[in-house]
């Protein structure tokens, strides 16, 4: 396994570290962050979804730059982004900081567009992440972060930040699921 690749696998091994810091009820005090309180867990979850989501980076641009882009590097690149939004979204459900509907539009999306990727790789097809793909992950995460850091430093204007940042996500994932079907269609209609 490359390096690109570790990296990745790395980004799927701090989800459970992430979840145990949201789900757990930790009493390690608050911190005051852009006027507001905020639990020491939460902040230490934001700042390692901001490492996780980082890695993503990372793995991508050193595999581009050393030509070490691999099937599986393109399968689980796309999927570890998955499980770490989306294990971050349903928490923000849990704790009343994301509406439920928006988490499943946007996780219902990342099913489809799941679906079709396998049904690809049956094919012998590996479907990469297209330029709005990578949009779509990049306002989700933001969102998420900010959520998470309630808004800081945005919070001391006032400024829901996560929330409009989080309604931006939803739609370019909506239009970018849209456009990864409408160009991969051909493969339900070519598969057996």
């Amino acid at each position: 396994m490359n390096i690109p690749n570790r990296i990745t696998l790395s980004r799927i091994f701090l989800i459970p570290i992430f979840i145990i810091l949201l789900s757990v009820p930790f009493d390690w005090g608050s911190l005051q962050i852009g006027g507001r309180e905020l639990p020491v867990s939460q902040f230490a979850a934001g700042l390692l979804f901001i490492i996780a989501s980082t890695t993503d980076w990372i793995d991508g641009y050193y595999a581009r730059k050393y030509n070490l882009v691999t099937n599986l590097g393109k399968f689980m690149d796309p999927l570890a982004d998955k499980l770490l939004v989306a294990s971050a979204l349903i928490l923000l459900v849990e704790m009343g900081m994301a509406p439920a509907w928006v988490v499943i539009l946007i996780i219902s999306r990342e099913f489809a567009v799941t679906g079709l990727r396998l049904v690809a790789a049956g094919e012998g097809t590996v479907l990469a992440a297209g330029q709005m793909g990578k949009l779509k992950t990049v306002l989700q995460i933001v969102s998420v972060s900010a959520l998470l850091l309630e808004d800081f430093p945005f919070s001391y204007f006032g400024f829901p930040f996560g929330t409009i940042t989080l309604y931006l996500a939803l739609i370019i994932t909506v239009v970018s699921g849209y456009d990864y079907f409408k160009k991969n269609w051909h493969v339900m209609r070519d598969s057996k």
